[in-house]
This record gives C-alpha cells, sequence and structure tokens, in this order.
C-alpha cells in the first residue's frame, strides 16, 4: 500500500476498507452500507463507492440484487480450491527458496516463526505475522512472477472468516511445521523443503475444514 499522505480518497478508503476486511471489522456475509462504512472511516460516500468496486474487482465483495455489497462467502469447495492451489504454489515457493534464499532471509523467517508463537494471546496479530512469514518465503525465490501469482489467494484468504490461530495446540503446530520448512531451506534441501511446505498447507486445510462444520 502506498503511504497515505500520496493517497486518493478512494485509494485512502479503499486501503482502509481493506485492513477492516483483514482484521475481522466486517465478516464473509456481512452486508456493506455506503453510509455506515463513510461514517465509520468518515470519508465521503463517493470514495467508498470506488473502493467497493475496487474490493469487486478483487473477488472480495460482490453485489446482490435488492441487498448491495456484501462480502463473499466461500463455499467448501471453493475453500478445498485455494488450499490445493496454495499447496502447489508454496511447494514450488520453498523448493525455489531452497536454491536462492540468503542467510538474512531465513533467519527473517525464523524471527517471524518466533513473533507468531510469541504472539499467542493474540490471534489477529499472530495471523498477521503468519502473512508475513509466507510472504518472506515468496520472496525468497526470487522469482517475481510466483510472488505476483499470490495475490489472488491472499485476497481470498480474507474470505475465510476468523483465523484458526486462536488455538494453542494449532499456534504449536504452524511453528513446528515452520521450523522444518525453514531448516529443509537452509540445509539448500528443495524436496524436502518443497515437502514440508505442502504437508504445511494440507494440515492447514483441515483444521479450516473442521472449523467451518463448527
Amino acid at each position: 500500500m502506498p503511504e497515505t499522505t500520496d493517497m486518493s480518497q478512494g485509494e485512502l478508503a479503499y486501503s482502509q476498507l481493506y485492513d477492516a476486511i483483514s482484521r475481522g471489522d466486517f465478516h464473509p456475509g456481512e452486508r456493506l452500507r455506503e453510509t455506515d462504512i463513510a461514517d465509520r472511516l468518515s470519508i465521503s460516500r463517493t470514495p467508498i463507492r470506488e473502493a467497493l468496486r475496487r474490493l469487486e474487482a478483487d473477488g472480495i465483495i460482490e453485489h446482490r440484487p435488492r441487498i448491495g455489497a456484501v462480502i463473499r462467502q466461500l463455499s467448501h469447495t471453493e475453500v478445498v480450491e485455494l488450499y490445493e492451489m496454495r499447496a502447489v504454489l508454496e511447494r514450488t515457493a520453498a523448493e525455489m527458496a531452497a536454491k536462492h534464499a540468503l542467510e538474512a532471509e531465513t533467519d527473517e523467517m525464523a524471527a517471524l516463526n518466533t513473533a507468531i508463537e510469541a504472539a499467542a494471546l493474540d490471534p489477529h496479530r499472530a495471523a498477521t505475522i503468519n502473512q508475513q512469514f509466507h510472504r518472506c518465503l515468496y520472496l525468497a525465490t526470487r522469482n517475481r512472477f510466483l510472488l505476483g501469482s499470490t495475490r489472488t489467494l491472499t485476497n481470498a484468504m480474507l474470505l475465510l472468516g476468523p483465523t484458526t490461530l486462536g488455538d494453542d495446540e494449532r499456534l504449536a503446530v504452524v511453528c513446528a511445521q515452520h521450523a522444518q520448512i525453514i531448516d529443509a531451506i537452509r540445509q539448500g534441501d528443495a524436496q524436502r523443503a518443497g515437502a514440508a511446505a505442502q504437508e504445511h498447507l494440507q494440515t492447514s486445510l483441515r483444521h479450516r475444514l473442521m472449523a467451518m462444520r463448527t
């Protein structure tokens, strides 16, 4: 995101609304009324409309007849498809990172993983740091096209609802799996790094589907 001082009102509204959805202030299936958002963000309705159009183009919201803008809800099938694609991309990313990552980058991944564990009492913060960890992994691939391909998936992740990192046992599993990925990358073992990344996403999918059933 650009610096807020350089943003137009439409860009500012988009940034603030995107962040609010990311924080869980708005939930999948929730209606987004222009007047309510304008009051909440202290921005006029015109840039709000621009922001909603951009969010619709991003696949984050949809317009329903007689209802208006609503945050999309992913079906069971869409959630499975999302994690399947993430598993493919993250396996590739881990394999490429094992070939190209600098020591400073693996150190950063390790530091982020420690920070996730330390944020056990703040699930939203843990989830935010977790996103940073995975972005760091993609940056270490040295492949701008692979990094660019994650944008649609990142937007779709907003539609999953509350993070599963609020459970201590789940958080411990995530951090342990991250550590396995980091170790394989440090050793330059592309095959092991890819397998660890794929297992990590398969575990994440199992937990997500369990959360959807509750």
